[in-house]
């Protein structure tokens, strides 16, 4: 604070010897003017304050009567803007989706009214038809109708974990795998691939995959005693999401684990915990650690999951498979039961199951080297691949195990023991190669034991490498 010129002394004199005080501050004063001063300055700086807050008033008043000014709100108006630009384009990528899937799967249906018209149309006098020919005839036709009537779900699914939801498209029973699809020999390693190992970027012995909506594979790492799952644009390292705490029987852990599914529904994981001989749910969510039993003393090995979610359950020293609502221990028989054998109301070790949405469930019917389809409600199964012994041939498999089956009602399933992956059309009698096949070794078209598969939602093809512990895709051209 400067001194007034008139004044004879200067304030560091006045401060030395101070007497006067101004309550509240930490100056002291000698002479009364210097004092007086001080007080003046401060009834100055009062004023420009209060002149300073009553300006802030008048725009705080502006600003409440006219909102749409606000600095957040501009803020919240940007947000709203694209937001919307993504929504209208997340729209119009799915609407675009569903027309190329609508496209691939029309064809299909119609190769098949083709072939079967052609059928019907034989010669008459030939007499080359007979009663149940005609039966089969309508039923086929009728089936047909169905699909093209009712085609397959197309289903919008939200993806929660943005505040603003993205939304993809999710296509039930796989109706964009045409019948005449071919995919590239030469696999591309999409998880593991690093040697047998424990290490995030590796597999040991790897069995069972489940695909979460086209963007993460989930994986049975059965030697690891864990559940690893690979995010769909990262194939370097994996994610153990249930167990990975050695091998044993305590909650948090799993032993020898054979498959996997995700239950969408309650976002969690249901695993084969094969090695004791249960069945567990695991949540899916990041502070999860440990599982809950929600079957016991079951020598389980594969899992399927229905539209209705009910839960199926393979049981290979049963040989049966049972059928169960989320939360029953006892479950209802829906194919097998009757020992051990090779009848067709028999199972010998069944292995992976498929269910589909008629709630027909085929399986991998390991001993008996072929794969068997019971329709709902049946007391016996129809050989619908394999059959015909242990073997090679297009007419037979060896030791099958994973199975997908697509809306057209063409199988996949992996030859295991014959390294390979075949397809079998409806009613055909014998298979054809897709992937594989050139002999046990290590090759981008090679396989080691492949025990399971699956398909993205484009049609590519997903096979558990098991010896090779690596999961291969296969594109679809």
């Amino acid at each position: 604070m400067a001194t007034a010129t008139n004044y004879s002394c200067n304030i560091k004199d006045c401060k030395k010897r101070a007497t006067m005080t101004c309550l509240g501050c930490p100056d002291l004063f000698y002479c009364s003017p210097h004092h007086k001063e001080h007080r003046s300055k401060l009834n100055t700086d009062l004023q420009d304050l209060t002149d300073k807050c009553n300006a802030f008033l008048d725009e705080f008043e502006t600003q409440v009567q006219d909102s749409q000014k606000h600095a957040v709100m501009k803020i919240i108006d940007e947000w709203e803007t694209k937001s919307i630009e993504k929504i209208k384009r997340l729209a119009q990528e799915t609407r675009e989706e569903l027309i190329h899937h609508a496209k691939k799967f029309i064809p299909g249906v119609k190769m098949q009214l083709i072939s079967l018209s052609t059928e019907i149309r034989q010669d008459p006098d030939e007499d080359g038809f007979v009663d149940t020919d005609i039966e089969n005839w309508k039923k086929e036709l009728q089936r047909l109708k169905t699909i093209l009537n009712n085609p397959p779900d197309f289903t919008v699914r939200q993806d929660s974990t943005e505040f603003i939801s993205k939304i993809y498209l999710k296509v039930e029973g796989m109706s964009n795998i045409p019948a005449n699809a071919k995919w590239t020999q030469d696999g591309i390693t999409v998880a593991g691939g690093n040697g047998k190992g424990s290490a995030t970027n590796q597999l040991s012995s790897p069995w069972g995959l489940f695909f979460d909506d086209d963007q993460t594979v989930v994986i049975a790492d059965h030697g690891n005693q864990r559940i690893i799952q690979w995010k769909k644009y990262d194939t370097t390292n994996g994610q153990v999401v249930a167990g990975g705490k050695g091998k044993g029987n305590e909650l948090n852990q799993l032993k020898w684990p054979t498959d996997v599914l995700i239950n969408e529904e309650t976002d969690s994981l249901i695993i084969c915990d094969y090695g004791n001989r249960r069945v567990v749910r695991w949540s899916r969510h990041s502070n999860a650690i440990q599982g809950e039993i929600l079957i016991d003393n079951i020598d389980c090995f594969g899992l399927s999951i229905d539209d209705q979610r009910y839960l199926y359950v393979s049981d290979h020293k049963k040989h049966e498979v049972r059928r169960y609502q989320l939360g029953d221990k006892n479950g209802t028989l829906v194919a097998g039961g009757n020992g051990e054998g090779a009848n067709l109301n028999q199972l010998h070790q069944p292995r992976h199951l498929f269910v589909d949405r008629q709630q027909n469930v085929y399986i991998s019917d390991w001993q008996n080297h072929r794969v068997m389809k019971w329709h709902k409600g049946s007391k016996e199964g129809i050989i619908v691949a394999g059959g015909h012994g242990n073997g090679n041939a297009l007419t037979q498999l060896s030791s099958p195990h994973g199975l997908f089956v697509d809306t057209l009602g063409a199988l996949y399933v992996t030859d295991t023991m014959n390294d390979r992956v075949m397809r079998w059309p409806q009613g055909v009698k014998q298979g054809t190669v897709i992937a594989g096949g050139n002999g046990r070794e290590a090759g981008a078209n090679q396989f080691n034991q492949p025990v399971c598969l699956s398909f993205d939602r484009h049609g590519n093809l997903y096979v558990v490498d098991r010896l090779n512990n690596r999961v291969q895709r296969f594109s679809i051209k």
